[in-house]
């Protein structure tokens, strides 16, 4: 069934559809993918522990069903217990499709992992790749080895997506001297963006995107300008939420907010994110 027929057939019950929600499970990365639209290239850390899942899972599975849930971050890899999640999003969402997406390099770390993918049944990992260089590729090569021995004495279903292909950028600067690109187009924004549809579960509130869910993590870690004040000062939605307010939410498409992002496709060759600066740092947490 491909993801619109399942997104008709959610559609035919009372309950509120979102085709897609993300879950970060780690804020950290091993990598340092510049310009990265979650931020994970500016040495954040820290996890989500089940329990914290458990409870912002609880506030919406009542009333919202999900066609796809996808476990992130970050590296989702870096959180310990990473394979329990699967378990857990299948309690709230019975008919969702789980979708791990890792960049690959720690999932040798969770040998019980295929095992749980593979008894739940609708589930994928992907992996992403992050630069087409011999260097990178080589480090892979065992990542590769590994989920192609997961696929063959498991029958998973893996994506190897090449990420680093559509590479845009998301914003200027890094860190302190970040700017948004408030190009005054917020609809050209929404119609070419890569995550329009990948509202983000955080905090126990719902986001429109994943740049505006972490970007408070971004102001308490740097001295960001005024002019993010405005993104800053977006309201996700709660879980008191009228049902008014629920389809107002699911049905909104452009909004000032989106303002941030800029409203032409900026795609750049993406630096290899083995390779750390001082000025494009992340942290393996």
């Amino acid at each position: 069934m491909t993801m619109m027929q399942r997104v008709r057939s959610f559609f035919r019950r009372e309950r509120l559809v979102f085709p897609k929600l993300e879950l970060h499970v780690a804020h950290g990365c091993n990598l340092s993918c510049e310009s990265c639209s979650h931020y994970s290239n500016h040495a954040h850390s820290g996890t989500v522990s089940l329990e914290e899942a458990d409870r912002w899972m609880g506030l919406w599975s009542r009333r919202i069903d999900v066609v796809w849930f996808s476990l992130l971050g970050g590296e989702p890899t870096i959180h310990p217990e990473l394979p329990a999640f699967v378990g857990l999003v299948r309690r709230h969402w019975p008919g969702a499709r789980i979708e791990i997406v890792s960049n690959g390099f720690f999932l040798h770390r969770h040998p019980t992992l295929p095992a749980i993918l593979a008894a739940d049944g609708n589930t994928q990992l992907c992996v992403s790749v992050h630069h087409p260089s011999e260097e990178y590729q080589a480090r892979l090569k065992p990542v590769f080895d590994l989920v192609e021995a997961w696929r063959r004495e498991h029958g998973l279903h893996i994506e190897i997506r090449p990420s680093d292909k559509n590479w845009t950028r998301r914003y200027e600067g890094f860190g302190d001297t970040m700017s948004p690109f408030e190009d005054g187009d917020p609809r050209a924004s929404w119609e070419i963006c890569p995550a329009r549809h990948c509202k983000q579960l955080h905090d126990g509130q719902i986001w429109k995107c994943g740049p505006l869910a972490y970007l408070p993590m971004q102001k308490a870690k740097y001295r960001l300008s005024g002019k993010w004040d405005p993104y800053l000062a977006y309201r996700p939605l709660e879980p008191g939420c009228s049902m008014a307010e629920l389809r107002a939410f699911a049905a909104l498409e452009d909004e000032d907010a989106c303002g941030m992002c800029s409203s032409t496709k900026r795609l750049f060759e993406l630096p290899n994110p083995l390779r750390r600066s001082k000025d494009r740092v992340g942290t393996a947490a």
